[in-house]
Order: structure tokens, then sequence, then C-alpha cells
């Protein structure tokens, strides 16, 4: 079954899907843009959720390109993946790492049997990456990697980004 990607414009944290995914800090612990929507909205039981995980599996904190899932809390989706993006470099390709973190949420969304997916631009904020870039990459990825996901919606925050997403999706 080929996963259908759809792309809108909104606020990731009022997405109505089984996961959401939360471009995320190593700590796990909550931060800025993304990451601090997500802990604000769906409230204490995820950074709850988030310091077991760190305190069980991840004392160095989750590495770049990985993923681990928690509940939503207070958010109407279920889980949320938390993936932490590769911060920009011009000096050095980190595409793979980018890459990753969209593969490695389409497999932790696969072990939770989840059918509809929300991403935010990962990387594309504070972590400095060309959101052309950022764009082609994520699209790229979810059409390449095999899952049972149904719908991976790509959550949009400005015209920039919604522009950007479409150029990719067309291209």
């Amino acid at each position: 079954m080929k996963t259908e990607i759809v792309l809108v414009r909104g606020d990731i944290t009022e997405e109505e899907v089984d996961a959401v995914v939360n471009a995320a800090n190593s700590s796990l612990l909550g931060g800025g843009g993304v990451d601090g929507a997500i802990h604000r909205r769906g409230g204490p039981e995820i950074l709850a959720a988030c310091r077991e995980l760190r305190a069980a599996r991840y004392p160095e904190g989750l590495p770049t390109g990985h993923a681990v899932a928690t509940t939503a809390g207070r958010l109407p989706a279920r889980w949320v993946i938390h993936t932490v993006g590769p911060v920009h470099s011009r000096s050095e390709d980190r595409s793979e790492l980018l890459a990753s973190c969209y593969r490695e949420s389409l497999r932790v969304a696969d072990e939770l049997g989840a059918a509809t997916v929300a991403f935010p631009a990962v990387s594309a904020g504070v972590y400095g990456w060309p959101l052309d870039d950022a764009a082609r990459i994520a699209v790229q990825t979810v059409r390449a990697t095999p899952t049972s996901v149904r719908e991976a919606r790509f959550v949009l925050f400005n015209p920039e980004a919604e522009d950007a997403f479409a150029r990719a999706h067309r291209g």
C-alpha cells in the first residue's frame, strides 16, 4: 500500500491523527518551537513519559536521527513520536541524519500500528536547515520508506514552508 502524502498549513498540536512527530531536542525534556508547543499543549504526561525514557534508555539523550514514542497526553493524537533532527552544517553533509528522522519515525509508527502520522518540517526551524532542501529530503524519504502508514501529513506553520513542501511534493 502506498502512503498518501498530504500537506496542510496549521498547528501540529491540533491534528487528529494516530501519531504526531515532535522535532525534539536530544534531552527529550521540551524546548522551543514544535517541541515546546507539543509539551505545552500535551501537558505534563508527555514530560513524565520523556523523563522515564531518558532515565531508562537514553541517559545521554536521544541520538540525532533516532525516534521514540510516548503518550500524547492531552493532544488529540494517540502518541507523540519524538525525533532529533540534525543541526544544518555548511561544512558537513548531514542529509542522511535528517532522512533518518523520517524513516525512524515511520518505523516507530509501524510498531505502534499508527495509520495516520503528522510531521513537522524537522530541522527547518532553529536548526537552520534550508527549507527547500528540508522539504525535498522529507518528501523523498517518506515516499521511499516502506511503511503501513496510510497517510503522512506534513503540517506546515507558514506559507513559505507550505510552498517549499508543495514544490517537493510535485517534484
